[in-house]
């Protein structure tokens, strides 16, 4: 099937009721056999209808519309269970606990749509391979906590060893752990050598990477792997990098037709594809061939950017990732290899970023954290700014475009009735103060406070 994602299954709300909700179904099951049919039958009957009672207000002193730009003073957002279900100047009736943020700026929750949720910038070269699949499970558990605590309630993670990313993000739905909702990617998808080829051990251990194949046939069969196991993505990569070694980031990496079948398999499969693409021709190459986002687009030409906007490709730029590995990726085990090749590329990546902007390029914002610490996110606000962009559009990259992209505009991105109560606080104007949003003082995710100062 050429072109996007197949239209959602009509059969999936059926067939793929989440663990919690099978769990909960299974115990009233269980409670109603034990109490008896009269117990059984109402419940059973009025689940579908069932609405949580109010449980809480947060009182916002000054409320963003990230759609308009505009302020709410003294807005009462009224919360039941894990969603908004009123937002107003006026208070609600009753006597509901109240979150107070009288003296604060409240957004909704923020999204990057780019991070490796499992890991952290001193795992380079040999380091990375020998890291085992519960280390970077516990990175994640780690990470994940920075990450919302950073004012991130939803992310995508692109790009993790041992399918370690699902399970970060199985054990934050089943709250288990804490941290943003995520979509993931499991291990990237590429061929021999390639930058998705993380292999800096010798030609005598025939080891490669766990998404490598090669040809069409092969990376077919590495992006079932990745949905077999809970990848909601696939990430492949069609041009060399930064890390790694050997390439280099204009590098075509991939030929079209094994793009193509990556993003084929991926939609036949209702799921969606993105490229990590610094190259010109590399990015050309998989916007044909269908990809959902690119990631980086650090060499943009005119074309490109056409072809960006032709073909409705969001565009997620990582510049404040460049600036610090410039200036801390040496004390933190980036070899000269990749120093290099970051500091030769970080301007291109910056006139890009500039030119896509101008030309109104669907830009996402996405840090590529875990190259970068996690918890140093919201920085990239102010980067964005400093290169040209509006501070209300720089908002909007973290909210509604990126909730569009990952396909949950109907859940997050804004602060509205019948979306979840994931918000943030901050003390100053994020549209004067954009590094304010580095400085997060307040996190809810569905309902729950996460994080109060």
């Amino acid at each position: 099937m050429e072109g996007r994602p197949l239209a959602p299954s009509r059969l999936a709300p059926r067939l793929r009721a989440s663990e919690p909700v099978r769990s909960a179904i299974l115990g009233r099951l269980i409670v109603g056999a034990l109490a008896g049919p009269a117990a059984l039958a109402p419940r059973l009957l009025v689940a579908q209808g069932d609405r949580p009672a109010p449980r809480l207000v947060v009182k916002a002193g000054h409320l963003l519309d990230v759609r308009t730009g505009q302020w709410t003073d003294n807005a009462f957002i009224v919360v039941a269970g894990d969603r908004i279900v009123s937002v107003g100047s006026t208070p609600p009736p009753g006597s509901l606990p109240v979150v107070d943020l009288s003296g604060s700026y409240v957004l909704p929750g923020l999204i990057d749509a780019h991070v490796h949720i499992n890991d952290e910038p001193q795992l380079r070269g040999p380091d990375y391979h020998a890291a085992s699949a519960a280390r970077f499970a516990i990175l994640g558990v780690k990470n994940a906590r920075k990450m919302i605590e950073a004012g991130f309630t939803a992310g995508r993670s692109l790009g993790n060893n041992y399918f370690s990313d699902v399970a970060v993000r199985d054990g934050i739905n089943q709250g288990e752990i804490v941290g943003p909702r995520l979509q993931v990617s499991g291990p990237m998808v590429g061929g021999t050598g390639t930058h998705c080829d993380y292999t800096f051990l010798s030609p005598e251990f025939k080891y490669n990477d766990e998404g490598v194949a090669d040809g069409a046939e092969g990376l077919i069969g590495k992006t079932r792997f990745a949905f077999k196991y809970g990848a909601d993505w696939v990430k492949f990569c069609a041009s060399g990098g930064v890390s790694g070694r050997g390439t280099l980031p204009d590098d075509i990496h991939l030929s079209f037709e094994e793009m193509k079948a990556i993003v084929d398999e991926a939609h036949r499969r209702r799921k969606k594809a993105t490229a990590h693409a610094h190259g010109t021709e590399a990015i050309k190459l998989a916007i044909r061939a269908g990809v959902e986002s690119i990631e980086h687009g650090s060499l943009l030409d005119d074309e490109a950017i056409r072809m960006l906007k032709e073909h409705n490709v969001a565009l997620v730029v990582d510049l404040y990732n460049g600036e610090w590995i410039i200036a801390h990726g040496a004390e933190n085990n980036f070899s000269a290899g990749s120093l290099a090749r970051a500091k030769v590329l970080h301007p291109y990546a910056v006139a890009s970023y500039k030119k896509a902007l101008a030309a109104g390029v669907n830009i996402v914002f996405g840090t590529d954290a875990g190259t970068m610490p996690h918890g140093l996110t919201g920085r990239q606000f102010a980067t964005y700014v400093e290169n040209g962009m509006p501070a209300l559009m720089a908002i909007q990259t973290a909210t509604i475009r990126a909730a569009e992209l990952l396909g949950w505009s109907d859940r997050i991105g804004t602060v509205e009735p019948g979306k979840f109560a994931d918000l943030i606080a901050v003390k100053a104007n994020p549209l004067t103060e954009p590094n304010t949003l580095a400085a997060v003082t307040f996190v809810m995710k569905g309902g729950e406070v996460i994080k109060l100062r």
